[in-house]
């Protein structure tokens, strides 16, 4: 179960850290901001998505076992 936290921890940290990136293109602004929040903030809502659902799986064998 240790590779399955580590496995969400990463999953986690990977949505953070698109996060920080498109919350730093708005606070930057100008051409960057144009060019790159909306791009960011797709990418953390796949990411977003992909963290739910490997957390959703880890329950789900968590419970199995």
């Amino acid at each position: 179960m240790v590779a399955a936290n580590i496995v969400v921890a990463i999953a986690v940290g990977l949505v953070a850290c698109v996060l920080m990136a498109g919350v730093y293109t708005l606070w930057v602004g100008g051409d960057v901001a144009r060019s790159w929040s909306n791009r960011l903030m797709r990418i953390r809502i796949l990411a977003q998505l992909v963290a739910v659902i490997i957390i959703v799986i880890v329950f789900y064998v968590m419970r199995r076992h």
